[in-house]
């Protein structure tokens, strides 16, 4: 099959210009008998800006143990100072409840998390291109089963057709002796 409207009738019952974009590359990658997979992990991250490898990277940072374990340590270094001035010279920088902390830690929470936002949108789209194209290599191989399945059955109905032909020979062969057979009796 060489002509991508007899693909498309055949496997999809509709002409070639109604298929939809993943129909027609499925088809034409059957016609061209190529292969459809590709790195789509590549194919995404070629075209990643500055600012979105950027939001990746604080987003990988910001979810891991060193970020909690050095958050923990600034937090208890930050208290512990706070609690070592106000023994030692009755007075702090940052006085309990601890205002200017709270400060801080509402700017960085402020500014991570459009930035996690940010990274796990482009992780959703990631996530769909790779769904995208789950589906035309699953399309691309459920249409070549079907092709095999046809030549098999084409196969064995050729088989079958040669069987008959040659068992036809057989009969008429053992006709042929039977007869010899009783003329010679």
């Amino acid at each position: 099959m060489k002509n991508p409207n007899d693909v498309a009738k055949k496997f999809f019952d509709m002409s070639y210009e109604s298929l939809d974009e993943v129909r027609k590359r499925v088809a034409d990658h059957i016609i061209g008998r190529k292969h459809i997979t590709r790195n789509t992990a590549t194919e995404f991250d070629k075209n990643t800006t500055f600012g979105q490898r950027a939001a990746d990277a604080v987003a990988a940072f910001g979810g891991s143990w060193t970020f909690i374990i050095l958050f923990a340590v600034i937090l208890i270094v930050w208290i512990s100072l706070n609690s070592f001035i106000l023994v030692k010279y009755s007075k702090t920088f940052d006085p309990y409840p601890y205002i200017l902390l709270n400060l801080f830690l509402s700017m960085l929470a402020a500014i991570q998390a459009p930035i996690i936002l940010m990274s796990q949108n482009r992780q959703a789209e990631k996530d769909r291109l790779n769904a995208e194209h789950d589906y035309e290599v699953n399309l691309k191989a459920e249409l070549e089963i079907m092709m095999l399945h046809e030549k098999m059955d084409l196969l064995r109905e050729k088989q079958w057709l040669e069987l008959m032909a040659v068992q036809t020979e057989q009969i008429k062969l053992l006709s042929g002796l039977i007869e010899q057979k009783k003329a010679a009796d």
